[in-house]
């Protein structure tokens, strides 16, 4: 793209971007493509295009964390030739210092609780900005705060374009469909990896899927938590407080908020006995997460840590006797050193991979800091260069500052250690290296964030994608609803490509004067 704002020695667009940048420039776009394909190059040209038109204007960048905030100012600065007009906007700025940036400097970058809170109070006035572009988009549902900033910056706008960007709306019609109405996006720009023009960019991937077999020990304790969860669910059943057996653990949590306003308005035996009820399900439940698909030491950390709950749901539950027997075992088997079987399965696949090729690049999701932690710690016992990815520190517990996160990431650059372990901090948008490998140390069965992980490996070079998964768990459960939902999604994606009907023989050099 010719443009006095980008810098044409630097700034290559392929050609996929510069004709999805075309109809983008053209009215409200809704832009999904691929993990690592490029989506920002697409909104540098439209921001470019727009300050052509209105060199007066103003641009706005919001995305969903400050990492990512931090990831899109450093790549416009890069290529674009205007860099002391951009700023990065957080909470730690004071209101005041914030809304003079606001007057003084023209692209924008920041979260949209920041652009919230700020249009409410007054301190924020959108009439100038000519281009809002929302990055992880399909977030766009709801009441998440991207619904408010789309209203206000459509309202407040005298001259409006709306850029969304994901590589992953969902695999469900229904929030597709929300996701574009909320953006107002009158265009769907679709590639997948399959596309004529996208396919050059991709390399080849290979995925296995490796099974470990549940020790006796963790069998017993899981058959005697799936009876305590049978029992609490059924006890819900015939207070008629659930309709079915098969309820998610997101269900339970929805029924326990209706249970307790439901007590607040009157003081009822039967629905103190099912919030008890609700409320151990959801432990049990949770327990058995961890039970199956983490392991020992996360196990013996949730449940030391309900012993020092005080509500009367922990206190009965672990008076129980079955419960009781978990405990002891789970205590007994984190003394001994016992461990999930994924974990010696994860130095195995390490190994293979890093004598093969020493210079490798890994990368390992799992849900739970303790289970990264502890990932870490038996990866650096057997001699293998690792370092943990985590958001920053909780009430409880560490955590990494931004500046943490950004060192990490650049000694990775700098092949200073093999494996990066991370928690779903790692899933989204990162400017991440290419990666050899990507393990999932446990699955998701959310379609967007298993696109997100394993779209970190295969772009630049062939990569593997391998799944770790204990047999007869729920790792199998949301292994296959992941891949069901994402088949799912590329279907309703191939209907919509075929139904929008843009004009893709124009080359963005045509609008461009």
């Amino acid at each position: 793209m010719c443009s006095r704002f980008l810098d044409s020695g630097k700034f290559k667009p392929r050609l996929y971007q510069e004709l999805i940048t075309a109809t983008a420039i053209e009215k409200n776009t809704l832009c999904i493509l691929p993990t690592g394909m490029g989506k920002t190059y697409v909104a540098l040209m439209v921001a470019a295009y727009r300050l052509e038109k209105s060199p007066k204007s103003k641009i706005l960048m919001v995305a969903p964390t400050r990492p990512l905030v931090n990831q899109h100012l450093k790549t416009f600065r890069k290529f674009m030739l205007i860099d002391d007009v951009m700023v990065a906007l957080t909470g730690k700025i004071q209101a005041g210092d914030r809304k003079v940036l606001y007057e003084k400097k023209q692209i924008f970058f920041t979260t949209p609780q920041i652009i919230k809170n700020d249009v409410e109070k007054g301190i924020l006035d959108l009439s100038d900005f000519s281009l809002l572009v929302i990055d992880e988009s399909h977030r766009s549902v709801k009441n998440y705060s991207y619904t408010f900033v789309v209203e206000y910056f459509l309202n407040q706008s005298k001259n409006p374009l709306i850029l969304g960007l994901t590589a992953s709306p969902g695999g469900i019609r229904d929030k597709i469909e929300e996701v574009k109405k909320n953006l107002h996006a009158e265009n769907v720009e679709i590639r997948t990896e399959k596309d004529a023009d996208v396919e050059p960019y991709i390399q080849e991937t290979r995925i296995e899927k490796i099974e470990v077999e549940l020790p006796e020990e963790f069998k017993k304790m899981k058959k005697e938590l799936e009876g305590l969860y049978t029992n609490r669910v059924y006890n819900l059943l015939r207070a008629k407080v659930i309709h079915t057996p098969k309820v998610s653990k997101k269900v339970l949590i929805a029924v326990q908020a209706d249970l307790g306003r439901m007590y607040n308005q009157r003081k009822d035996f039967m629905v103190a006995k099912a919030m008890v009820d609700c409320s151990q399900a959801i432990k049990i439940d949770h327990a058995l997460d961890l039970l199956e698909t983490q392991g020992i030491t996360s196990l013996n950390q949730y449940l030391s840590k309900m012993k020092k709950e005080k509500t009367s749901s922990a206190r009965k539950l672990l008076a129980s006797p079955n419960f009781s027997n978990v405990m002891k075992t789970a205590n007994d088997l984190f003394v001994a050193g016992v461990e999930h079987p994924k974990l010696e399965k994860l130095i195995e696949i390490i190994g293979g991979q890093l004598k093969r090729k020493g210079n490798s690049k890994i990368m390992v999701f799992a849900n739970y800091r303790s289970t990264t932690e502890k990932i870490t710690g038996f990866l650096e016992l057997n001699g293998i260069e690792v370092r943990e990815f985590i958001g920053q520190a909780k009430r409880e517990g560490k955590g990494l500052s931004q500046k943490e996160q950004i060192e990490i990431l650049n000694e990775f650059k700098l092949e200073m250690f093999n494996v990066l372990v991370s928690t779903s901090i790692g899933e989204e948008g990162l400017d991440i290296p290419e990666l050899d490998m990507v393990i999932f140390y446990d699955s998701v069965p959310s379609e967007i964030r298993k696109i997100q992980r394993s779209g970190r490996t295969g772009r630049t070079k062939p990569g593997i994608i391998i799944f770790l998964i204990a047999k007869g768990t729920r790792d199998e459960w949301y292994y296959w609803s992941a891949h069901h939902k994402e088949k799912r999604m590329q279907g309703i994606l191939k209907e919509l490509k075929e139904n929008e009907n843009p004009n893709k023989s124009k080359n963005l050099s045509d609008y461009v004067k």
